[in-house]
């Protein structure tokens, strides 16, 4: 009985990792995000953490509960799909509403001239942009960003979680449940933060001037582009 228990929790161990891994929606929108909205090192881990804990929790509540009043396994993913349906559609439903408003930001932020004529009849012109007239804009756009996501991730489901090892799980005992929980959370949250701690680091130094108008469009873009590549392509 220990020995299958601890080729479980390496099992736990391998698809929290792997699975991860190959989700790019697990990471990218906290990449592009955090580029996008200047976010500090601190505050994307921080986001990155309470994405990830309510993406596990979900999974394992609806675990525990399928579980204790023995609904069926087919029943539970049934639950997990639509679940898993919903958050996409909400990932890519954003994802464009912020490329929109990344490219109207960006377009309003061209700069162009006014011409003013002055008492003595003299013409004179200057350029602007309005950046500092919709710096309130983007710090309240910017404060709602990670509740957005966290309810994306809150409603998205693990989907190897409960097929794969709560029941077998539940085989053992309580305990056995609780540590295979527990050690495929630790491995899909650490997971996430390690690839956006790394990300957050390789692009920090990148300075790209022509794009940087546009970074909220392109983070829109990406997370739009991942929700449909999940849709359709089954990332």
């Amino acid at each position: 009985m220990p020995t299958e228990l601890n080729l479980l929790l390496l099992t736990a161990a391998s698809i929290g990792f792997f699975h991860t891994l190959i989700g790019p929606d697990h990471y990218l929108p906290f990449i592009m995000m955090a580029k996008a909205g200047q976010w500090t090192y601190r505050k994307t881990l921080l986001v990155t953490f309470w994405c990830g804990i309510g993406h596990v929790a979900g999974s394992i509540i609806l675990g525990f509960i399928g579980i204790a009043i023995g609904v069926a396994l087919n029943r539970l993913e049934f639950i997990e799909a639509l679940r898993g349906d919903i958050a996409v559609w909400i990932l890519i439903a954003f994802g464009l509403v912020y490329m929109t408003w990344g490219l109207r930001k960006a377009l309003r932020n061209q700069p162009h001239k006014h011409h003013h004529t002055h008492a003595d009849g003299k013409l004179h012109t200057h350029e602007h942009t309005h950046h500092d007239a919709h710096a309130h804009a983007h710090e309240k756009k910017a404060s709602v960003t990670p509740w957005m996501l966290f309810v994306i991730f809150v409603l998205g489901p693990c989907e190897p979680l409960i097929p794969l090892l709560m029941y077998p799980a539940a085989m053992h005992n309580t305990a056995g449940i609780l540590a295979v929980s527990l050690v495929f959370g630790v491995a899909t949250v650490g997971t996430m933060l390690g690839i956006v701690a790394l990300a957050y680091a390789g692009l920090k130094p990148v300075r790209a001037s022509f794009v940087e108008k546009y970074m909220h469009a392109i983070a829109g873009f990406t997370i739009m582009l991942c929700g449909l590549a999940i849709q359709f392509l089954g990332l």
